[in-house]
């Protein structure tokens, strides 16, 4: 059987490179001519018997790690991650591999490296999800429902389209939404609608009793509140059938899921009633994105209008991608969409550079940033602080900041752009998802080291912070 001709390009140039010798050099203590020297480093001629004593003897090369069974070796590895798809070279052929061995064996290499160690990753995963399984850690049943929101880029066309179809049906400039979707509640369905709660929950923002077809709404929420709840319960009466087939293709681990879903469904439904795609889209166009012109063109909150600004992603007709989150006082994320690159943290608060913090001592005030991501993104972000009361001077007041953003290349397009220096790096803020997975080495707000980082503790030194990444 007819021996393979044997190309070693690399090994040969990594040879010469450590000897650090040029080619006519090296040729000539090889006993070859410089172009013969450079079209074997090259591949284009084979290596001979005699090459491969001589690199042996001159340069002490092993001839084990010369005679092609590291090419194999690599080859079989790239012919095995090709029928992973992880690997994404399923349509490569194996021709193409050899050729790659062959040509490129250093590039070869690096991503038979990096594959397995995606690989070892995914297991690692699969490995932890298990592990959280035992110990009754999955996530939980709202981390599964936002998941699934992101999934979707926060958008529902079938239910979407419903609640446009609503607004239009029950459209009436001549009476407030409240009183147009109150009456369609009576006439439609012989729903009354009370203001205060019932004997068995008197202090339920909305309960619904089916048996007396009665919908009783808490009297102290703002109208707009009011008026999102009658759009909800509409939501549960009528859309009944399309949130269930919804919810069959979802699969979920936990029951409980399922259920709160089916409110976040509701929930989509009522805002796209209230804030009807199209005519908010454009209206959005029109007042370069102003959140509190919106709101009152609207009859609308501040918080349905941001959460409705994340929504904008029909297909056809775009709005600008945005992120909103509504972060608590300590500066956990309870609400979270992102049509954008930026991701928030699971565990953990979130970055406290990010001037959503700043809201709380702003009050209704909205106060801008232009922030910069570890992995070099730029964001422009605004937000501020909303307080709800569902009682009176003795009852709780909940506190929250709001905040929205968007990539800058849109900061021409919105209001809160205006006056802002986006070509000067020098105005962009630092910002991570959290300490825990931020990368940055000379963060002076760092509360602890990014996981899987190496740091040192050096006892005889106090800088800002304890540790040196």
């Amino acid at each position: 059987m007819k021996k393979p001709k044997l190309f070693i390009g690399h090994k040969i140039r990594e040879a010469r490179l450590k000897n650090q010798m040029t080619q006519k050099a090296f040729a000539e203590a090889l006993n070859v001519s410089t172009s013969y020297l450079n079209q074997l480093e090259n591949n284009q001629r084979h290596v001979t018997a005699g090459i491969l004593l001589a690199l042996a003897q001159t340069f002490g090369l092993d001839l084990k790690t010369l005679g092609g069974r590291e090419s194999d070796i690599l080859f079989n590895e790239l012919k095995e991650a090709s029928k992973d798809e992880l690997s994404h070279l399923s349509e490569i052929t194996e021709r193409e591999l050899a050729l790659a061995v062959k040509h490129a064996p250093q590039f070869a290499a690096a991503y038979s490296q990096l594959y397995k160690t995606a690989n070892q990753l995914k297991h690692s995963l699969i490995e932890f999800d298990q592990a959280k399984a035992d110990l009754g850690l999955f996530p939980t049943p709202y981390e599964e429902v936002r998941d699934y929101y992101h999934s979707i880029d926060n958008y529902i066309d079938e239910i979407d389209k419903e609640g446009e179809k609503l607004s239009q049906i029950t459209h009436d400039p001549t009476l407030p939404i409240f009183d147009r979707l109150q009456k369609y509640l009576q006439d439609t369905h012989q729903i009354k609608v009370i203001f205060g709660g019932s004997a068995d929950y008197p202090n339920s923002i909305r309960y619904f009793d089916t048996s007396t077809k009665t919908l009783h709404l808490n009297p102290s929420l703002p109208r707009s509140s009011q008026t999102f709840q009658i759009a909800f319960t509409i939501a549960l009466i009528e859309q009944d059938q399309l949130l269930d087939q919804i919810l069959s293709k979802l699969e979920f681990k936990h029951e409980e899921s399922y259920q709160i879903c089916r409110i976040g469904l509701a929930n989509y439904f009522a805002g796209s009633v209230l804030l009807p795609y199209e005519s908010f889209l454009e209206r959005a166009r029109l007042e370069r994105y102003d959140i509190d012109l919106l709101r009152h063109h609207f009859g609308a909150s501040r918080e349905q209008v941001c959460h409705r600004l994340s929504t904008l992603q029909r297909p056809g007709n775009l709005g600008i991608p945005f992120f909103f989150a509504r972060i608590d006082q300590a500066g956990n994320i309870t609400k979270r969409h992102s049509a954008t690159k930026l991701q928030f943290a699971r565990f953990g608060s979130a970055c406290p550079l990010w001037n959503a913090h700043q809201a709380f001592s702003s009050g209704s005030e909205i106060i801008r940033q232009l922030a910069q991501t570890s992995d070099g993104e730029q964001y422009l972000s605004f937000a501020f602080e909303v307080q709800s009361r569902s009682g009176g001077f003795k009852d709780p007041v909940r506190r929250h900041a709001l905040t929205l953003g968007c990539e800058v290349s849109y900061l021409k397009q919105i209001v809160y752009g205006d006056g802002l220096d986006a070509k000067n790096e020098d105005n962009f803020d630092p910002i991570g998802i959290s300490c825990r997975t931020c990368e940055r080495k000379k963060c002076h707000q760092r509360s602890i080291p990014p996981s899987r980082h190496q740091f040192n503790v050096n006892i005889n030194q106090r800088n800002l912070l304890p540790y040196e990444l």
